[in-house]
């Protein structure tokens, strides 16, 4: 890739960002900028069908593409982004291996986060309720399902066998829709895979705010949504909504309980957490843009688009966050970014939008094309020869045309994927010699020695002081968590050593659960700040 002179950076790996990189390839020549586009994931998903994946008509990675062979001149870098400094001018995104920051400055800024589910004010929601909004959701759902399924086959307590076979899911959008359709069909399909179960009732519960599912839609289609869910056996709440969740039920705002082991949540969403405190204006939560896309107050170095920026088209109507509107969005940004550089006109996003579509499973779908309205089979096949066509690259294209004829000629498997979970307190082995970590190293652990010795080193201009030797017992690195800055001091194992670690979140939950061990710490980390100030004066 070339050096270029301007630094174009992209955050966000979905439609928006992926496609603003892909379209200035086109652009751009290679010595212009270089392109950096910064994501969690090495992949792009393709969002539409992700609740597939839920009924295994999909294979997992056939939804998926590499960053990289997308956008082949653009530089990606895997990490989250932790901070945005829209006067300096630069990024900061997360340690890697080494607990090291990473700052990368830019000429132009383009920010495509998307959003996140929002759970603040609805207790038991985080911690027991399954948010639905990417793949790694979808994959761990079905895992899920299929677990709940095989407890069910077993359990010998009618309740709780009822819990277990009750499904919620709030959201009566798209999303949700799709999610409980895919659900059902799925259930539906394995079911009589397991003996105990064939007769056994399952519950199916969609809850929905509003009058009607699918309100993006007509109410002609939204209605034949609604009837055809509701013959499949899916029990539609209108006019309420989930309000709080325990391990056991699904508490609606109507303070109707259902009793469930499974709680899906497609809403509510808010933009990034990174994104909500930046030096901007907002409209309604969201970063607002401008009719070319750029940030309000930033005109001509930094472009929103997706889910996380307030956009309005040329004729005013609010654009809803599809990723029809995503890649129009994308090109458009792309565009001005060019036209930025290259001196000359930007142009505003005028796309208003094709249609709509959502699949209902068991081979139905409602659409909504240049003002034609179809629903039923011949809206599933149109739904699936869109989606198919916009897929990228001629390779997924082949893989889904596969998985979707092979579902329909093969039960569904159900297998499930029992991935290995890294404790946040687990144990590492130190030999004499090795660094634990470096002075001026992100702190994200606490320390506890279960045997042997370590040195603490602290270096001021050039010269490197013993401050302490800390022993079986003793405990360190409690200083650069409780601040949230970087370590003072390096740590050297001086023997054979073993600790067990506590990672930064798990301690802070700790701390502010027991107070009093809280105290201790801080106790602690004044007095080494103490000794550290005495030991380089």
């Amino acid at each position: 890739m070339g050096t270029g002179e301007k630094r174009i950076l992209i955050l966000g790996g979905g439609f928006g960002g992926v496609y603003v990189a892909r379209h200035l390839e086109k652009l751009l020549q290679p010595n212009e900028a270089s392109l950096c586009l910064v994501n969690r994931e090495n992949y792009w998903v393709y969002q539409p069908m992700i609740p597939e994946v839920i009924s295994g008509a999909i294979g997992l990675t056939d939804v998926v593409a590499p960053i990289r062979q997308l956008c082949s001149r653009t530089e990606l870098v895997m990490r989250e982004v932790e901070s945005i400094d829209l006067k300096r001018k630069v990024v900061t995104v997360s340690p890697g291996f080494r607990p090291r920051r990473l700052e990368l400055p830019y000429d132009y800024l383009v920010t495509a986060l998307g959003s996140t589910t929002r759970f603040s004010g609805m207790p038991g929601m985080l911690e027991h309720a399954k948010p639905f909004r990417n793949l790694s959701d979808a994959m761990a759902l079905r895992n899920h399902v299929i677990h709940v399924l095989e407890e069910a086959e077993v359990e010998t307590d009618p309740e709780i066998r009822k819990k277990l076979l009750t499904f919620v899911v709030a959201g009566g959008g798209f999303s949700g829709v799709e999610a409980i359709a895919e659900l059902n069909h799925f259930v539906h399909q394995v079911k009589r895979k397991f003996i105990r179960l064939r007769s056994e009732t399952i519950r199916y519960m969609l809850v929905h705010h509003g009058d009607r599912i699918l309100p993006e839609m007509t109410a002609r289609l939204g209605d034949f949504s609604d009837k055809l869910l509701r013959r499949r056996g899916v029990e539609i709440l209108l006019r309420d909504e989930l309000a709080a969740a325990t391990s056991e039920k699904a508490i609606l705002r109507s303070k109707l309980e259902i009793p469930t082991k499974t709680i899906i949540s497609t809403v509510p969403s808010q933009i990034s957490p990174v994104l909500q405190h930046l030096d901007c204006a907002y409209d309604q939560g969201r970063l607002l843009v401008n009719g070319n896309l750029e940030l309000v107050g930033y005109e001509g170095e930094v472009w929103a688009l997706g889910d996380c920026a307030a956009i309005r088209t040329k004729s005013g109507h609010p654009v809803p966050p599809t990723a029809q509107h995503a890649i129009r969005e994308a090109k458009t940004v792309a565009m001005n970014v060019a036209a930025r550089m290259h001196g000359g006109p930007g142009s505003a996003f005028a796309f208003e939008g094709l249609g709509k579509l959502a699949s209902l499973g068991h081979f139905s779908a409602v659409a909504e094309i240049l003002g034609i309205r179809v629903s039923g089979f011949p809206a599933w096949c149109l739904w699936r020869t869109i989606y198919l066509m916009k897929m990228p690259t001629f390779n997924r294209k082949v893989r889904i045309f596969l998985d979707w004829t092979l579902s329909v000629l093969f039960p569904p498997d159900l297998v499930e994927v029992r991935t290995s979970l890294h404790n946040a307190v687990h144990k590492q082995h130190f030999e004499a010699g090795d660094v634990v970590f470096y002075q001026g190293d992100v702190g994200d652990y606490v320390y506890i020695i279960e045997d042997g010795e370590c040195d603490v080193l602290q270096e001021n201009d050039g010269v490197q002081t013993l401050l302490a030797t800390l022993k079986r017992g003793d405990y360190f690195g409690e200083m650069a968590v409780l601040s949230d800055a970087g370590r003072n001091a390096t740590v050297r194992a001086r023997t054979a050593m073993d600790v067990l670690l506590v990672a930064k979140h798990d301690f802070d939950l700790l701390k502010t659960s027991v107070p009093a061990l809280g105290e201790v710490f801080w106790d602690l980390a004044a007095s080494r700040a103490a000794a550290s100030v005495k030991n380089s004066a």
